[in-house]
């Protein structure tokens, strides 16, 4: 049976009130490859398994500390991809991470902003998260490999 409701089509409450998360995976010039949608108040980190089963095997994931957590970083080293995510401030022992490369996630930063330039996906008009995963592809395609 299919899920019904708000949680179904990736719209939770958040600060803001009710919104929608983009997920994405970039290639290394900052270019979208993977998208996934979950609602405002579902955590970073726990998008980021469904991105990287989409992804399959990373060489670096660089993500914001949202997505700093330990069972994500076992995973990454696991299949040989090396994380590159700083550690919250109320960890107890810090992380060692690539600070060099660390300066490389404004790209991801200016793909979402790229992505934020067009008004449908800014504001979110499409009541289906199908729709608006479709909107958000296709502004990709046009934004990034057009």
């Amino acid at each position: 049976m299919e899920e019904k409701g708000a949680k179904a089509q990736a719209i939770g409450p958040s600060r803001g009130g009710q919104t929608t998360k983009i997920h994405a995976i970039t290639d290394c010039l900052g270019r979208p490859a993977i998208l996934r949608l979950t609602p405002g108040n579902i955590s970073d980190v726990g998008a980021a398994n469904d991105l990287l089963d989409a992804a399959g095997p990373v060489r670096w994931f660089t993500a914001d500390k949202g997505y700093d957590a330990d069972a994500l970083r076992q995973r990454l080293r696991k299949v040989g991809g090396r994380p590159v995510i700083p550690g919250r401030s109320s960890r107890k022992t810090p992380v060692v991470y690539d600070k060099r490369r660390y300066r490389e996630r404004w790209r991801i930063e200016a793909a979402f902003c790229r992505l934020k330039d067009f008004r449908r996906i800014a504001t979110r008009y499409d009541k289906l998260a199908a729709n608006f995963l479709s909107a958000v592809a296709l502004v990709t395609i046009i934004a990034f490999w057009v």
